[in-house]
């Protein structure tokens, strides 16, 4: 009976997850299947809006000549150095912010500011100061990603819940051991929030960085294929910035299980 009731528990605890894993490619496959049908069956103009499987084509051939992992290799590099460089001074400053009211004062109102000016605005500034090259372009993309980091570090560490922090303090914990036991995992969901957030920002701002004056990337590549009309490659890029946001997707959300894995275990065991 105890081994019956086990796997009873165990098919519970899978299919949910076996379904989970399944239900988001749902609708992009039968997206993807209309939208071959349509083509197929001529109700789409193919010179337009080319079918699925010559994008897939056009993507083989690519890849055989090298052209598109040279492009989507410097492109990921572009955005992870740009959310790299953002996303730490976003964090510094959310967490002096956050920790420090004397840093608060100094400069959350000029952050603050500064954040509500479309990043994207700045491009004209950006090609003035730095040109047409590879810093403009991870400029944007950081100054992109820094606010998003830098927001949601500096609303988690002033909303750990104070109650915590005199229980710390009452325990005889050090300001060391306060920020590393109690205030900054308090703070890492909100943090992580945006991470994700971030992420999607960054190839946002990728995308519109690498259309002006780029001579290599995935914006450089479609741009040059807009200008000859090909429809295939233009389509393919989009769908590369998609599956490259996808899987950006699916890391942050694997960090967030990692490191807030002890919160699902308290609920479980709650």
């Amino acid at each position: 009976m105890e081994n019956v009731t086990g796997m009873t528990k165990t098919k519970k605890t899978h299919r949910p997850l076996s379904w989970q894993r399944v239900l988001p490619w749902v609708i992009p496959v039968l997206i993807i299947l209309a939208w071959q049908a349509a083509v197929s069956a001529g109700w789409l103009n193919s010179n337009l809006l080319p079918s699925p499987l010559a994008v897939l084509q056009d993507g083989v051939k690519l890849a055989a000549s090298g052209e598109l992992m040279k492009n989507v290799s410097i492109s990921l590099f572009r955005a992870l150095t740009g959310f790299a460089i953002g996303g730490s001074i976003g964090f510094i400053l959310g967490m002096a912010n956050g920790l420090s009211k004397v840093s608060r004062a100094l400069f959350d109102s000029t952050i603050q500011m500064l954040r509500n000016i479309p990043h994207l605005s700045l491009i004209p500034l950006v090609i003035i100061l730095l040109g047409i090259g590879e810093g403009a372009k991870i400029s944007l993309v950081a100054v992109g990603v820094m606010f998003p980091v830098y927001i949601n570090t500096y609303h988690g560490i002033t909303r750990v819940d104070p109650e915590l922090i005199e229980m710390g303090k009452a325990y005889g914990l050090s300001k060391r051991q306060l920020l590393a036991k109690v205030i900054f995992p308090g703070a890492l969901p909100t943090i992580l929030v945006g991470i994700r957030y971030a992420l999607g920002v960054m190839w946002t701002t990728l995308i519109v960085a690498e259309t002006i004056s780029s001579s290599s990337g995935i914006g450089y590549m479609a741009t040059n294929a807009q200008e000859f009309m090909n429809m295939d490659t233009v389509l393919l890029c989009i769908l590369m910035y998609a599956l490259l946001g996808k899987a950006s997707d699916l890391i942050a959300k694997a960090l967030e299980d990692i490191c807030l894995g002890w919160q699902q275990t308290g609920r479980s065991e709650g």
